[in-house]
């Protein structure tokens, strides 16, 4: 008796992510009963330039867009579509989790500068501080630019510019100098010759010459 491939059926793969160019919570894909899921869901249906699709309203707050979009993923999988979740919209990746994970990642960096013993091992760790677009130097100065902004924004409508508010402007570019430095001491460290243990051995000191000893004959 032969048992072939059991009967099942599959609906439409639907997208749940957030667009990084304008800050919007999308879902692509899906069908009429995925509309419907997503309007009770709090997403509005949009007239986009490849067709249809689903979105947040605008100026959601963080915590409501991972809500809203967590909420929606949970209803569309209990009706049986397949869903990909964008894992910064998790609700239940909470922001704790990704704090912890964090400070354990910077805890092992500089575990791994500490037993660095070649130089390619150090630059590894540098790279992972100020590589331009994932290190975490230049993550950081992201941050403190877009406060910058958000404050300077603050700024304008009252009285001007604030010299804190000026200095945290002033800090972005010292944190970019900062990355700059970093790199430069990481491409040393990955073109530097590497040392072994013989070229750390120092040279046996040079023994002085002796006049050779004198031998009688015999008689």
């Amino acid at each position: 008796m032969t048992h072939g491939e059991p009967g099942f059926r599959v609906l439409e793969y639907v997208t749940l992510t957030k667009d990084p160019r304008t800050g919007l919570v999308v879902a692509i894909g899906g069908t009429k009963q995925v509309a419907d899921i997503l309007q009770r869901s709090g997403f509005l249906d949009t007239d986009g330039p490849r067709g249809p699709y689903h979105r947040l309203p605008h100026g959601l707050p963080v915590r409501e867009q991972r809500l809203k979009a967590t909420a929606a993923s949970h209803a569309l999988m209990s009706a049986g579509h397949s869903i990909y979740l964008d894992p910064a919209l998790n609700a239940f990746a909470t922001a704790d989790s990704d704090r912890e994970a964090a400070l354990r990642y910077l805890a092992q960096l500089a575990e791994q500068a500490g037993q660095a013993t070649s130089n390619p091992e150090v630059a590894e760790v540098l790279t992972a501080v100020a590589a331009p677009t994932t290190g975490l130097l230049p993550l950081v100065r992201e941050v403190v630019l877009r406060a910058w902004i958000a404050l300077s924004h603050e700024a304008d409508s009252a009285d001007g510019e604030a010299e804190p508010v000026a200095q945290l402007g002033d800090t972005t570019e010292v944190l970019l100098r900062t990355t700059h430095r970093i790199l430069f001491a990481r491409n040393h460290a990955a073109r530097a010759p590497e040392q072994t243990a013989s070229t750390k051995t120092p040279p046996r000191p040079v023994q002085p010459m002796t006049a050779p000893v004198p031998q009688r004959r015999k008689t």
